[in-house]
């Protein structure tokens, strides 16, 4: 079957596109999807360069969304059967996890499709049966893989993590990114109002169209924070989201109000730095951790996508054997939203 598979870690190159590998069979509690559409993150680059610790079997299928339909059931499978169009979320959890019974598997032992265990970009992948739901007929393959990811965890940190509330202000550092792009329309479905904060006009003007009230162009105003300030009258706002790190993470903590929460997904810019702990007790700052999202707020924000509250933004749907074009406009930053491949 045709693959998209990394080969080794670091250059573009390494990406490649195989037709050798085996279609693998399901297990007990196991299905055999036949993928249609996967889409890339930019989770899926740093699994091209490495870290240490990271063991992957190679050659490594990438991507870490995928939307398709069930091909064949593994021994007990119930609740779905062969012809399904179905999503997958992307958390897996041992099967003898603890914390498939408490709704907080996201906060135990998980492997992420994609990062650490093989992929979506093949045509045909294993999954756990809990993992996959039902898609209607009108929602797009491309569109339920482009969700999945990104939607999960901007639902998980901002609502169930970061309670956020109708009326609440929200700034958004980063315009494009796929997370970003989901955090911009939950804080508007929240009833919440949205600042931005984007590296372009272009993609600050593409935030104001996709429901933010305001977005600051970094490129104009490299000093953003105090731009918030001054905007929020000098008070603040009341939730960050920041998964930049530590190129702006000093700014979030000058733009958050008293008594505010800055939420943290992701350090796209690095994720060590200093941090001048007075701005913490002075300003009773609440710095709040999260990654991906229990199956709970998968199934509940696709809901959400499903009804079209929500609408997963597509920078561009590329061919399976144009991988390496995709992995090239994430490192470029030439993305706003999320690139889908097809199979």
């Amino acid at each position: 079957m045709r693959a998209a598979v990394l080969t080794a870690h670091g250059a573009i190159d390494n990406l490649t596109v195989i037709d050798t590998l085996n279609v693998p069979d399901p297990g007990p509690g196991e299905v055999r999807l036949r993928v249609r559409a996967a889409a890339l993150n930019r989770l899926d680059l740093w699994v091209l360069d490495g870290w240490k610790g990271l063991d992957l079997h190679l050659p490594h299928v990438v991507g870490s969304d995928g939307a398709g339909t069930v091909d064949a059931l593994g021994a007990g499978v119930t609740g779905c059967a062969v012809g399904d169009r179905v999503c997958v979320d992307p958390t897996l959890v041992p099967a003898d996890s603890p914390a498939l019974t408490t709704g907080l598997e996201n906060q135990s032992r998980i492997n992420i499709k994609g990062e650490d265990v093989s992929g979506f970009a093949a045509e045909y992948i294993i999954v756990p049966a809990r993992n996959l739901l039902k898609m209607p007929d009108h929602v797009p393959f491309e569109q339920a893989a482009a969700a999945g990811l990104v939607y999960v965890t901007a639902w998980h940190s901002l609502i169930t993590r970061g309670g956020l509330r109708p009326g609440e202000s929200v700034l958004i550092v980063g315009a494009g990114g796929g997370v970003n792009t989901a955090s911009i329309q939950i804080a508007k479905l929240a009833g919440a109002s949205v600042i931005v904060v984007g590296s372009s006009a272009e993609k600050c003007q593409r935030a104001l169209e996709l429901g933010a009230d305001i977005a600051i162009n970094r490129a104009e105003k490299p000093d953003w924070s105090r731009e918030v300030f001054m905007i929020t009258g000098k008070r603040g706002v009341d939730v960050v989201v920041d998964n930049v790190g530590q190129a702006t993470f000093n700014q979030s903590i000058r733009a958050v109000r008293v008594g505010g929460r800055i939420l943290v997904v992701g350090n796209t810019s690095g994720p060590t730095f200093e941090i001048d702990l007075r701005y913490i007790f002075r300003k009773h700052i609440s710095i709040i951790g999260s990654t991906m999202g229990p199956h709970q707020d998968y199934v509940r924000v696709m809901a959400l996508v499903f009804e079209g509250k929500l609408k997963p933004v597509i920078s561009a749907v590329l061919p399976l054997e144009d991988v390496q074009r995709g992995y090239q406009a994430l490192r470029d930053g030439d993305v706003f939203g999320k690139i889908v491949l097809t199979l």
